[in-house]
């Protein structure tokens, strides 16, 4: 009975010990939080400079304020991520703050509301540049179509990946190679156009344009002779033979169509 005290007084040390840890790290990382804010507020000043002389030459402005010795060589538009790359160092403090924050104090429930929120904007943001990208990737594809038979730009279309492959004729023949264009929905087949046509010497004809929700993938085996693989692509009324001497990339594209049409049965 008498190791009790001895015992419990060795355990409150050591719940002690570790508070002493956390308030440390706490401590260190409101520091850090605060030093990397007045940081962070002095760049931000950098671009808000730009509304403070907005009478002036644009251009001009620009040249004037990247010669100052703070954008230490930077261009101003460097500078516009900065809002993004905040929220995330939020995300990381506020995170490391909680976690360090004892259940009891006063500060640990205005901690976990600011961490929520933090997330939800970070999210939202994220969002917003995926579609941004997504839609400079469908605006891409589609100056690189010849004319505008082809829509690539639709709601809720996603793009994924594009190659080359080489198309195998069902009925014997030589093989052809030919550029696709994978997308959440479609799936679009090309070729090159004339290399010395005026206007599209440097753009893809569409050839066809095949619906996803109607695709059987697989992978065909034994119709090669070295490395790389076949797939088959069945539509209603067509079936397409792809390959690719690249085993690698053959596999990449089951993968992406598989995926592909998966999701499109959920």
């Amino acid at each position: 009975m008498s190791d009790l005290p001895l015992q419990f007084m060795v355990g409150a040390n050591i719940v002690e010990e570790q508070r002493a840890r956390w308030e440390r790290k706490r401590s260190r990382t409101a520091k850090e939080l605060l030093k990397t804010e007045y940081k962070y507020l002095e760049q931000l000043d950098l671009v808000m400079t730009e509304q403070l002389r907005k009478n002036k030459s644009f251009r001009r402005f620009k040249k004037l304020q990247e010669t100052r010795p703070q954008f230490q060589g930077r261009k101003l538009e460097d500078l516009l991520p900065l809002p993004l790359q905040r929220l995330h160092q939020y995300n990381h403090f506020l995170r490391d703050l909680l976690e360090n924050t004892r259940l009891e104090s006063a500060d640990h429930q205005k901690l976990a509301k600011a961490v929520k929120s933090v997330s939800e904007v970070s999210h939202w943001a994220e969002d917003v540049i995926c579609k941004r990208e997504n839609l400079l990737q469908l605006l891409r594809v589609q100056k690189l179509l010849k004319g505008q038979k082809t829509q690539v730009l639709a709601p809720g279309r996603w793009y994924i990946r594009e190659g080359w492959l080489l198309v195998v004729p069902s009925k014997g023949g030589e093989l052809k190679r030919r550029m696709f264009f994978l997308f959440s929905d479609i799936f679009i087949a090309t070729k090159p156009c004339h290399p010395l046509h005026l206007l599209n010497s440097n753009k893809l004809a569409c050839q066809a344009v095949y619906p996803l929700h109607q695709c059987v993938v697989k992978k065909v085996f034994g119709h090669t002779q070295s490395q790389g693989g076949l797939l088959s692509l069945s539509f209603p009324h067509k079936t397409l033979l792809l390959m690719s001497s690249d085993q690698q990339d053959i596999n990449d594209w089951y993968q992406s169509l598989t995926a592909a049409v998966r999701q499109l049965k959920i």
